[in-house]
């Protein structure tokens, strides 16, 4: 089989990248190693920036994300039982963020390629990216129990941290830069209306929390726990009793409780994989950089990479030229770094470090408390969360 493009992953950095080529009209195929049902109900995140949004409405991916999605102008800062709230739209010109799971995203564009292509062949393992330092990159995989090749121009690596589409950039070109944190987050979903009508941000001396939803009648909740703990070392009475001590405020605030239907713990790192473009293979979202969840732009950034590569492919059509192929990587970085230092700014923020000293607890509480006093400090995060241009 032969294509334009080959994209391997259909996460949302895949999936959104077959939707703008084909609105393009270049030809691609995406190949994805798990089933349809696992795709579309792999929990990840839920805070779509405003850049993120408009993008999905100019693809045709709007619908249902405008009918069901939850606009948010703010989020809440808690600490030291006080609470302040940051006014986006007040601080940004105008962006807010929506609260839209990057499950229905991936449905939406699973929907549409579905009924309008390009094709996406579920069940078909990557077992190899060959050739992308020649003019005939090729993808090998394995479907239906056979061995197939997949020809193409260009080969678009958005397979995930672990794929093995980054493995393809030869280790003397390859820069990682990585920062592990020695923390982690318990996230529990709960069959509870959220009880708050925005994201809550919780400093706390026993550790940050985080109150978000997924809708109107479903809670998504965060502890932070040491590196290394199990999700079963927790019952859903100690989870609920802590969050309540962390987001517990002076005015009487009450948490709701309900049933907890899911559970799990999620690692926190920092990683950034330079370049992003060897050869014929460009890489997109996850395959290329992590940020810690507090910042919420993961799948945002997974979008920015994509966005600025169908750009550059629709360019190399229109014009013959490679001029922006050829800045791909320089391009996406410079967003990916203000993205890595936001993420590690609120990290920093609001989670307590093991051993932590009183001095330390008190820098933080300075720094809380500008953003709570300071109108160019709450803008500065304000305008980091819904979002750092696309171009």
């Amino acid at each position: 089989m032969r294509t334009a493009v080959g994209i391997v992953g259909a996460g949302p950095a895949g999936l959104m990248l077959a939707r703008l080529l084909r609105l393009a009209g270049i030809d691609c195929v995406v190949l994805e190693s798990r089933d349809r049902a696992y795709v579309e109900r792999r929990q990840r995140a839920g805070v779509l920036e405003q850049g993120t949004a408009d993008v999905l409405r100019a693809a045709g991916a709007g619908q249902r994300l405008d009918r069901e999605g939850l606009p948010h102008d703010g989020i809440e800062l808690r600490f030291a039982r006080r609470r302040h709230r940051v006014d986006f739209p007040d601080l940004t010109g105008g962006r807010r963020v929506t609260v839209y799971a990057q499950t229905e995203v991936c449905k939406d564009l699973i929907a549409l390629a579905e009924t309008d292509g390009p094709p996406v062949l579920f069940e078909s393992e990557v077992l190899a990216v060959e050739g992308v330092d020649t003019d005939a990159p090729r993808i090998r995989y394995r479907r239906d129990g056979r061995e197939e090749v997949l020809e193409c121009d260009y080969v678009a690596g958005c397979d995930g941290f672990h794929g093995v589409c980054r493995t393809a950039v030869p280790a003397a070109v390859s820069r990682v830069f990585e920062r592990v944190y020695p923390y982690a987050w318990l996230g529990v979903l709960a069959d509870v209306p959220p009880s708050h009508d925005e994201l809550v941000y919780a400093r706390h001396d026993r550790g940050f929390a985080l109150l978000s939803m997924r809708s109107p009648s479903v809670s998504r909740l965060y502890l932070q726990v040491p590196e290394g703990t199990k999700a079963e070392e927790w019952t859903d009475e100690e989870i609920w009793d802590e969050l309540t001590r962390r987001l517990e405020t002076a005015d009487g605030w009450t948490l709701e409780r309900g049933p907890v239907t899911q559970k799990s713990v999620t690692p926190m790192r920092s990683y950034v994989h330079e370049p992003m473009r060897y050869g014929r293979l460009f890489l997109a979202g996850d395959a290329a950089h992590i940020v810690p969840p507090a910042g919420a732009k993961g799948l945002n950034l997974a979008v920015g990479d994509v966005v600025v590569l169908a750009r550059a492919l629709q360019h190399e059509r229109r014009t013959g030229s490679a001029e922006l192929l050829d800045a791909y990587s320089e391009t996406c970085l410079r967003r990916v770094w203000q993205a890595e230092r936001f993420s590690h700014d609120m990290t920093a923020l609001l989670h307590r470090a093991p051993g932590a000293t009183a001095f330390e607890d008190r820098l933080q509480l300075a720094r809380l408390d500008r953003v709570a006093t300071t109108r160019s400090a709450a803008a500065d995060l304000a305008e980091g969360y819904t979002g750092f241009p696309l171009d």
